[in-house]
């Protein structure tokens, strides 16, 4: 589903350039589904896509394409008559996500509007219809599984089809669980920090360049190198409120006093700005943690240890009391993976493995000296809550991977069946260069087509 997003995204972009083309591209309708039309621009501009990011083209790739857009038209015809709901709020805000896209890639509002030779405005305009549809779509996909449910019998009899050769094999997994906290600098550093982005302040406004000055000081990996740059929009979550609210307030060009976020001290400039969205640059240092705090850290955490094996605490509670990691609120303090918070050995951070190795099942390890990915110092206890050995899959150890898989097997059969009774009764034409594909032929085997000029 990603990618075929990332495909939404760069066609609508690419339908947009190309028709800034100088060259005039005779464009046709590919296929017909009611009322709804697929072009073969649209077929052209996803082969294109696909040729860019160096993926794999399919043989009859535009066969393949065309049945799945004109399905697609189905579920969007039959969600418009459901008068299933998509929240316009929801397709703005893909729209203005889309637009970020742009402007981070092109490296500009400015630049954005040159390329296509249309408006941001135009731009969310021209994309709208196919993101609502794309979204009707989903809606009808999830009403069609809404009431799909398996069980434990099914599973087990998905897993008797599957011949014993190919079965999943899996290496060794964990559950781990972390409480991880951060020390604080001492005042003196803190000054110390604040004094020097007060200098550089006044460097910058008498004159001298900020882009230079965050690649020479600032402590942002993330921003470092492009000159502390950034793009920001005022309703996107993820950003700290109080350094999102203090770059919000600038005027163009204006440079931010010191303030504070999570992550440290920082100044901002405010480089450009049009409605809710912002280009910024910014400077970040992070106060030094000494050993002292880092002690006081260490003592902090090996109380909390003994309170877990003594059982006057659960980790549960630890982690919601003290652990200082943003995503423990989200994971109840395990770390995740691509597969969730079951993870694999090459997932996580060579010390973490190295210190996991001495620990047992259940078993809290002593307080860790720590560096998060961006560079901060800390203090964390770990836990392996589980672990699996490398083994052939089975239902007993594996239950759940091979009940998720049952469960999409028996959606996508309740989504062809649908497919089945519904696509006989809607108008279909396509285009005669497609209607020998198999894929059309097998999915829309009473489609019209239209005859073709001497016929």
């Amino acid at each position: 589903m990603r990618k075929f997003l990332f495909f939404l995204v760069s066609v609508c972009f690419l339908q947009i350039a190309n028709a800034q083309s100088a060259r005039v591209l005779v464009d046709k309708i590919a296929g017909i589904l009611g009322d709804k039309i697929v072009l073969k621009s649209d077929l052209t501009n996803y082969i294109e896509d696909i040729e860019r990011r160096g993926g794999e083209i399919p043989q009859n790739a535009e066969c393949v394409l065309l049945e799945r857009m004109l399905m697609d038209k189905a579920l969007v015809l039959q969600a418009e008559k459901d008068s299933l709901p998509v929240s316009e709020d929801d397709i703005n805000a893909e729209l203005d996500q889309r637009i970020r896209y742009f402007i981070m890639e092109f490296g500009g509002k400015e630049a954005v509007e040159q390329v296509a030779g249309r408006t941001i405005f135009q731009m969310k305009e021209d994309f709208r219809q196919s993101v609502k549809e794309r979204r009707l779509a989903d809606a009808m996909r999830a009403q069609i599984v809404e009431s799909i449910k398996i069980t434990p019998q099914e599973v087990k009899e998905y897993y008797d089809k599957i011949p014993k050769d190919s079965l999943r094999f899996y290496e060794t997994e964990l559950t781990v669980g972390q409480i991880i906290l951060f020390p604080k600098a001492g005042r003196d550093l803190e000054k110390f920090a604040i004094d020097e982005l007060n200098d550089y302040k006044k460097q910058i406004e008498s004159g001298k360049s900020f882009e230079n000055y965050a690649r020479l000081y600032s402590e942002d990996p993330g921003s470092k190198q492009n000159g502390g740059r950034y793009e920001i929009n005022k309703n996107e979550k993820q950003w700290d409120p109080d350094f999102k609210n203090a770059a919000f307030r600038l005027k163009e060009g204006q440079v931010s006093p010191v303030i504070k976020s999570k992550f440290g001290y920082h100044i901002i400039q405010m480089v450009s700005r049009n409605g809710d969205d912002a280009v910024i640059r910014h400077i970040l240092r992070i106060p030094e943690v000494t050993q002292t705090e880092i002690d006081m850290s260490l003592s902090k955490m090996d109380s909390i240890r003994s309170k877990l094996i003594a059982g006057s605490l659960t980790f549960g509670e630890a982690v919601d009391k003290y652990s200082e990691d943003e995503g423990s609120k989200f994971t109840a303090g395990l770390i995740s993976g691509a597969s969730g918070t079951n993870v694999t050995i090459d997932e996580l951070d060579k010390d973490l493995v190295k210190d996991l190795s001495k620990l047992k099942v259940g078993e809290f390890s002593p307080p860790l000296p720590y560096t998060d990915p961006s560079g901060k110092k800390g203090v964390r206890l770990v836990v392996v809550q589980n672990k699996t050995e490398p083994h052939r899959e089975n239902l007993k150890d594996d239950y759940n991977k091979v009940a998720q898989r049952a469960i999409e097997e028996k959606r996508n059969l309740a989504v062809d069946k649908w497919f089945k009774s519904k696509l006989p009764t809607y108008y279909v034409m396509v285009d005669p260069e497609y209607a020998t594909c198999d894929a059309i032929k097998n999915t829309f085997p009473n489609s019209a087509v239209p005859k073709t000029a001497g016929q």
